[in-house]
């Protein structure tokens, strides 16, 4: 297991086309607002749900508390995994996950849309790996301090464009 915090997870699933048919692709962010996953499916059900939970915490360890919305398929996938009393749903309490949705988005228009799901599969674990690197969330840290990860993060964004 790696070393992630799993105090909190938010999870959400955005409606995506793909060739003009809806898929909906489901993504983990932690409190700390890191992407820790993002899956593809055709499905918004108990099962696709399950899958994408077992899969979480198969690599990330069990959480002390669950944080999505209202959507009937995850309080499913919680009890059949034994989850449902870490499980909280209610009003605002998943913002997190909504607003990290938003760049997302803008690369997507960027790139006119998606033609297949092993695109946007791709794609999607890119963009969370970068996203992870870059957020430096500006706001909590001294300019000299900001300056200092920022170079550490484009040190590294370099030196994996070099191996």
């Amino acid at each position: 297991m790696r070393s992630y915090s799993s105090w909190q997870w938010h999870l959400d699933e955005v409606f995506v086309k793909i060739n003009g048919e809806t898929h909906y692709m489901w993504r983990a962010v932690d409190h700390e607002g890191e992407v820790l996953d993002a899956f593809v499916t055709k499905r918004r059900d108990r099962k696709a749900a399950l899958k994408f939970l077992r899969k979480l915490m198969k690599r990330y360890g069990k959480p002390d508390r669950i944080v999505t919305d209202n959507l009937r398929s995850y309080g499913a996938a919680m009890k059949e995994i034994g989850n449902a009393d870490r499980q909280q749903t209610g009003r605002w309490l998943n913002n997190p996950i909504e607003n990290s949705h938003l760049p997302f988005r803008r690369k997507e228009r960027a790139m006119s849309r998606f033609r297949r799901m092993r695109s946007l599969q791709k794609f999607a674990a890119v963009h969370s790996s970068i996203h992870n690197l870059f957020n430096a969330e500006r706001s909590l840290y001294s300019r000299q301090n900001f300056k200092r990860n920022r170079a550490a993060a484009l040190a590294e964004w370099r030196q994996l464009g070099t191996a």
